[in-house]
C-alpha cells in the first residue's frame, strides 16, 4: 500500500524522533488539536485524542523527571563518595542503597510499562493520523485507497463521517448527519482500542495494570467551573477497590470500553457541546496545536530540564 506508506512517511518527517519523548508526544497532540480545530464538525475522534495524548504526555515527563540524574553521581563519578572521604560515604551508604533500590525497582517494574504508554502514543498515531491527513487531502477515496484488511474499522469509520458532511451540506444542522459522524468517530476509536492498544496492554505488569489504571483520568473541563461532568477518572468509574486489587483494569478490553462509552465519550461530549470560538476549549485545543504547555505540564517540564542540567535529584 504505496499510498499509505507514503502519508505515514510525510507525517514522521514532522515528529521529533523517538528517544524524544516528550518533544515527540507535544508534536502528535498539536496534530490532533489541529486537525479537530481545522474540521471540529468532522473530526470529533482527533479532538478527544488530542486531550487523550495530553495526558500521555504528562506521564511522560514526570516518568523523565523520576529518572533524572543523580547529583552525588555527577559529583563523584558515580561512587557516592570523593576519594578520601570515607567516612562521608559511610553516612551516605543507606541513602545511596535506598536510592539504588527505589532506581531498580522503578526500573525493572515500570519502565517497560511506561514504554508501553509511549508506544501506544506513536501507534495510534501511526495507524489513525494518516486517514486523517488523506481524508483532507483526497476525500474518501484516499482513505480507502490506503486501507487493509485490518482497517475495516476505521474505513468504514470515515465513510460514515464522510456520509454527515455530505449530509451537512444539504443541511447544516441536520440530525441525522450528526449521527453519522458520531457513529463514524466511534468506530475509529473501537479501530483504536482493539487494533493498536490493547496487543500493547496484555504486555503490561500487574503491578503496572494497577498504576496505569488509577493514571487513566482525562479531563476535558479545562478550568471551567462547570466542568465537573466533563472528567472522566477509570478507578472512579471502576472503584477504587476494584482498581487497587486488579479485579478491575484499564488494561482489560470489556472494563476499559465500558469506561469509555458510559463516561468518557459523555464527558466529550458534553465539553465539545460548548465548542465555539473564544470558548475555553477552544482556546485549550489552540494551546494544544501551537505546542504550548498547560501550567502543570510546564511546571513538570521546567523541574524536569533543571534536574537534568545541573544534575538534581
Amino acid at each position: 500500500m504505496p499510498e499509505r506508506e507514503v502519508w505515514i512517511a510525510m507525517l514522521e518527517e514532522r515528529l521529533p524522533g523517538e528517544v524524544q519523548a516528550v518533544e515527540r508526544n507535544l508534536a502528535i497532540t498539536s496534530a490532533y488539536a489541529s486537525w479537530y480545530l481545522e474540521k471540529p464538525e468532522l473530526f470529533k475522534w482527533a479532538g478527544m485524542a488530542a486531550f487523550a495524548s495530553r495526558q500521555v504526555g504528562l506521564a511522560l515527563v514526570l516518568f523523565e523527571l523520576m529518572h533524572a540524574p543523580s547529583v552525588d553521581a555527577r559529583r563523584t563519578g558515580g561512587t557516592g563518595a570523593g576519594s578520601g572521604d570515607l567516612f562521608g560515604a559511610l553516612l551516605r551508604a543507606p541513602l545511596s542503597l535506598a536510592s539504588s533500590l527505589h532506581t531498580f525497582a522503578a526500573d525493572r517494574l515500570l519502565f517497560s510499562d511506561f514504554d508501553v504508554i509511549r508506544r501506544g502514543n506513536n501507534g495510534i498515531y501511526r495507524d489513525i493520523a494518516w486517514a486523517h491527513a488523506a481524508y483532507l487531502h483526497g476525500g474518501v477515496d484516499e482513505v480507502e485507497a490506503g486501507c487493509g484488511r485490518e482497517d475495516d474499522l476505521m474505513l468504514e469509520g470515515f465513510r460514515l463521517i464522510d456520509e454527515g458532511r455530505r449530509g451537512f451540506a444539504d443541511d447544516s444542522g441536520s440530525m441525522a448527519a450528526c449521527s453519522r459522524v458520531r457513529e463514524g468517530n466511534i468506530l475509529l476509536l473501537r479501530h483504536e482500542q482493539q487494533h493498536t492498544l490493547q496487543p500493547l496492554f496484555e504486555t503490561v505488569s500487574p503491578a503496572g495494570r494497577v498504576v496505569v489504571s488509577f493514571g487513566s483520568e482525562l479531563d476535558f473541563s479545562c478550568g471551567t467551573e462547570e466542568g465537573r461532568d466533563r472528567r472522566a477518572s477509570f478507578a472512579g468509574f471502576a472503584g477504587y477497590l476494584e482498581t487497587a486489587t486488579g479485579i478491575r483494569s484499564v488494561t482489560v478490553e470489556k472494563d476499559r470500553w465500558a469506561w469509555i462509552e458510559r463516561e468518557v465519550l459523555p464527558a466529550w461530549e458534553a465539553a465539545e457541546g460548548s465548542f465555539c470560538s473564544g470558548s475555553a476549549i477552544e482556546r485549550q485545543l489552540r494551546q494544544m496545536a501551537a505546542k504550548e504547555s498547560d501550567p502543570l505540564r510546564f511546571v513538570t517540564m521546567t523541574t524536569g530540564n533543571f534536574c537534568r542540567r545541573f544534575s538534581f535529584g
